[in-house]
């Protein structure tokens, strides 16, 4: 399996508002913009190895059965960056510097993906502080889409991991909300009424998968045919921002406005999910007004 993954990144600490690109202390970035790099080239790429003992010690290849060939841009815009900071191997990635408005730049991620068609099999965007951690993340995604049409797009829950005096927990941070961008005047694929609850068995143990009242996961995961779907709409790369701003509109409009979007239900949110770094989302969600 090929994957192609774009991630958007501006470190901007002038940029003023509450998003962590804006931050005045690099370190957060740094530490996230890595973290999920090594995520994505730990689990999925080449470098997978276990260990033998006969009469030396031999490292041999793991993993083949499944292997996953990634691929990884950041994409940069005004040289608002902090790639020259990250403790990674150099060609872990390839860099596409852009001069668009920084809050767009997530945009210029989906001129990326299409440039790919055609040479991968999943097509990728993340948030540059989103961190995988399962290794069976794209055969899922590949499960669902086996049994259901192209049409439908399975979304990761999101999470954040959090600590306070007395114990640890984990945080699934996107509330269930009512989506109602473009609403009623547009046909979104997301506004459909039927199917919204369904069962799957997985390794003989039942898993619930619902429509995605909030659609929004920070990233999305797009095999080819969707992919090409997507990319051949009318308004593809229009750069509308109307899900509340141009940042969660790069990551969930356009797949909103061309798929079913579909989560794991709550009930098993752990099937595929995607880590937040930090937990920011977690101590503000209280005081946050969805609108």
């Amino acid at each position: 399996m090929r994957v192609l993954i774009a991630i958007p990144h501006v470190f901007n600490p002038s940029g003023g508002g509450g998003y962590g690109s804006q931050g005045a202390n690099p370190q957060p970035r740094i530490s996230a913009l890595t973290q999920s790099l090594q995520s994505l080239l730990a689990l999925f790429g080449s470098e997978q190895v276990y260990f033998r003992y006969t009469d030396k010690l031999y490292s041999l290849p793991a993993n083949l059965k499944h292997s996953v060939a990634i691929d990884v841009v950041i994409c940069t815009t005004q040289n608002l960056h902090i790639l020259d900071r990250l403790p990674v191997p150099p060609g872990c990635y390839k860099h596409y510097p852009t001069q668009c408005e920084p809050m767009f730049l997530g945009f210029e991620c989906h001129g990326v993906l299409k440039a790919g068609l055609g040479n991968y099999d999943y097509y990728g965007y993340m948030e540059d502080d989103l961190i995988i951690h399962d290794p069976l993340f794209f055969q899922k995604l590949a499960w669902f889409n086996s049994w259901v049409d192209n049409g439908w797009l399975l979304q990761p829950n999101r999470f954040e991991m959090s600590q306070n005096e007395s114990n640890f927990a984990k945080n699934y941070i996107d509330p269930e909300l009512l989506f109602h961008t473009g609403k009623p005047e547009e046909n979104f694929a997301h506004y459909f009424k039927d199917n919204l609850r369904i069962i799957a068995k997985v390794m003989g143990k039942e898993v619930i998968i619902k429509r995605a009242e909030n659609p929004h996961s920070g990233c999305f995961f797009l095999n080819q045919q969707q992919m090409e779907l997507w990319a051949g709409q009318e308004y593809f790369m229009d750069r509308d921002a109307r899900f509340f701003g141009p940042l969660e509109s790069a990551a969930s409009l356009g797949i909103a406005r061309t798929f079913r979007v579909y989560k794991p239900g709550i009930e098993n949110a752990n099937f595929l999910e995607i880590e937040h770094f930090g937990d920011g989302w977690s101590k503000k969600i209280h005081g946050t007004v969805f609108t």
